[in-house]
């Protein structure tokens, strides 16, 4: 454990509205798949931890869900989640997309903001797909919104100013040890991993709101000889859903499968052997006991 007097030690919370980045971001900070990404808006379910060591801080990164106007009991409890991770941490990166002005749903979440004694870094996100010319314009439009520690322009799919991000992060962490001993992940099992792996495939792969309504559970996960062998079930709430993630005679699940299992075997640096099933239970996204045994 690091004993530096100066030494910071603290944890982030990375917030914003759905599908600005917040996955990607996650991602780049640690150098590794830690959260599924997708270009469809509420694809992050769970609260997800890593740990970030620089010279002289220890950061802990928290993924949150997108904050949405919720429909669904499974998008309350996601919501829930996220509303309360920032009662846990101690400096906020709030993430807005360079191409869009600050929204309603961005504003909903700066009032969230102003009731926490917290600092906020904000994150303007996708830089590279604007004009920089736009970029002075969208900074001084959102200065006024909040009272930002910082305010840094970033692409966090190329990795553009991520380094500033981590500095302008060190700067504002508590004093503190060091909690942790490596970096990376540190609340995911394989597990939960696999599964996420086969629902970033599904997300990719199907349209309207067949995603929203997928979930994936690893019944059996077996390691040995150098092999894992995984077997996973897909929830959907509707035959005819069921039918749209098997595809014809079995194209989409098939191509799925190869896909997760190519993911898993970089990932866990094995053999994977991966069976999917696919199986129907109406509405399980507003039955709280099925949302609890599926960890939400």
């Amino acid at each position: 454990m690091h004993r530096d007097g100066n030494f910071r030690s603290g944890s982030v919370a990375i917030i914003g509205a759905p599908n600005v980045g917040k996955s990607t971001l996650l991602n780049s900070l640690l150098g590794r798949k830690t959260a599924i990404v997708s270009d469809k808006p509420q694809t992050t379910r769970n609260k997800i931890l890593g740990v970030l060591h620089r010279p002289q801080a220890e950061i802990v990164l928290v993924d949150t869900p997108g904050i949405h106007h919720p429909r669904f009991q499974l998008n309350r409890r996601i919501v829930r989640v996220a509303k309360h991770t920032l009662d846990e941490v101690d400096c906020v990166l709030f993430m807005i997309e360079a191409r869009t002005h600050a929204g309603r749903q961005d504003c909903s979440i700066i009032d969230l903001l102003k009731e926490r004694p917290l600092p906020v870094i904000l994150l303007i996100n996708k830089v590279d797909l604007v004009k920089k010319t736009r970029l002075l314009p969208l900074i001084d439009e959102c200065r006024p919104l909040f009272s930002w520690t910082d305010v840094i322009p970033i692409s966090a799919i190329n990795g553009e100013n991520v380094d500033r991000v981590l500095d302008a992060v060190a700067d504002v962490l508590p004093h503190g040890q060091a909690q942790h001993s490596q970096s990376g992940p540190i609340d995911q099992s394989p597990q939960f991993l696999a599964a996420e792996l086969i629902r970033e495939k599904l997300l990719a792969k199907t349209y309207e709101e067949l995603p929203y309504s997928i979930a994936v559970t690893v019944e059996d996960f077996i390691e040995e000889d150098g092999l894992i062998t995984i077997q996973a079930v897909i929830l959907v709430e509707r035959q005819n859903q069921k039918a749209i993630v098997i595809g014809r005679k079995g194209s989409m699940l098939k191509a799925v499968g190869s896909e997760a299992r190519q993911d898993m075997e970089q990932l866990f640096g094995k053999k994977v052997f991966l069976s999917l099933l696919v199986k129907v239970e109406e509405a399980w996204r507003s039955d709280d006991n099925r949302l609890l045994e599926l960890g939400y």
